[in-house]
């Protein structure tokens, strides 16, 4: 396979801790970075060994064939617009827009357009999430009734930026945390969320008026009720994610994180046993799945239209919480 050349867009930390090493990884190549900070690009290239830096998002895809989107929330869709107008394959970060309508322009753009347009959901490449579906999928736990995430950890303070001071670039736990949520809880049960209900909490991280935890419980086509706890303040809480069917149960520990750790245990009337992992390396799964798409094999880890869904969860979580009321989730792409 020919190497893909990629620009990022914006000279961000998720990049330069996780994205940048798994597009190499995967045998592409980082052509370019582009900040419209001359100064942050021109050392951000330099501390990455990045060959190119541009303050012009047209002049940094002039010679690419992707582009990674990882600026603020509220940039995403005229940079998607851009990109796909142009005809660059698009892999852009969780949550795709600030409103349904944006994310849903940006997918029909890259279907008309003939691209590849991927989410950055890396949660779907965790084995221990890849071996859940798998056991659900065989029936190991009969029918799933429950489901549990807990997605509650303590923000790193070298992220303690706009998440939690910017309302318009899309600031808050639920736009940063419950997204995976929903997305992991859609790959991994195969169902499809009806209506959610949910409380927020604000405890001082953020400026006011922005959540920094959030409570709720969705309820899923099957009749499947699924409990959320995410959180950017509890600094010794455990991930975790479990399913519980009406024949067995699976306990996922220390699984909605990065880094490809975790374990997954299987209960059932014979007894319990631990599931076998093949423990990857998630954004490397990501980027190589994407080149795939790009060659014609396969398709995204995390589509444009799972990104719809995963956002459509979200912003229904924030108005369950401001009207004190269950919301229906918009699942329309």
């Amino acid at each position: 396979m020919r190497k893909v050349r990629w620009a990022l867009i914006g000279a961000s930390t998720i990049a330069r801790e996780w994205v940048i090493a798994a597009i190499r990884a995967a045998g592409g190549d980082v052509a370019v970075v582009m900040s419209t900070d001359p100064a942050r690009a021109s050392a951000y290239a330099a501390e990455n060994g990045i060959p190119r830096f541009s303050t012009s998002l047209n002049e940094a895809m002039a010679d690419v064939d992707a582009v990674y989107i990882g600026t603020t929330n509220d940039l995403h869709k005229q940079q998607t617009l851009a990109a796909a107008a142009v005809g660059k394959h698009v892999l852009c970060e969780k949550p795709l827009a600030t409103t349904l309508a944006d994310a849903r322009e940006m997918v029909a753009a890259a279907k008309a357009a003939g691209v590849v347009f991927g989410v950055n959901h890396h949660l779907r490449g965790a084995a221990t999430h890849r071996a859940m579906r798998a056991a659900i999928a065989a029936g190991h736990i009969g029918r799933p009734l429950f489901a549990r995430v807990c997605h509650a950890g303590y923000l790193p303070l070298h992220l303690q930026g706009w998440r939690l001071t910017n309302p318009k670039a899309g600031a808050g736990a639920v736009p940063d945390l419950t997204v995976h949520d929903a997305d992991t809880l859609r790959f991994v049960l195969a169902d499809e969320p009806l209506e959610v209900t949910a409380m927020v909490q604000e405890a001082g991280m953020g400026a006011p008026g922005i959540e920094d935890g959030a409570m709720g419980v969705v309820r899923f086509s099957s009749g499947l009720l699924a409990h959320f706890h995410d959180a950017f303040t509890t600094r010794y809480a455990i991930t975790a994610f479990e399913v519980h069917g009406d024949e067995g149960s699976l306990i996922g520990s220390n699984c909605m994180t990065q880094r490809p750790v975790g374990d997954v245990t299987l209960r059932r009337s014979r007894g319990e046993e631990r599931l076998a992992l093949t423990h990857e390396n998630l954004y490397e799964r990501t980027i190589r799945l994407f080149h795939d798409a790009i060659e014609g094999h396969g398709t995204p880890s995390a589509s444009g239209a799972d990104g719809v869904r995963s956002l459509a969860v979200a912003l229904a979580t924030l108005e369950s919480a401001r009207s004190g009321k269950s919301v229906k989730i918009d699942a329309e792409i």
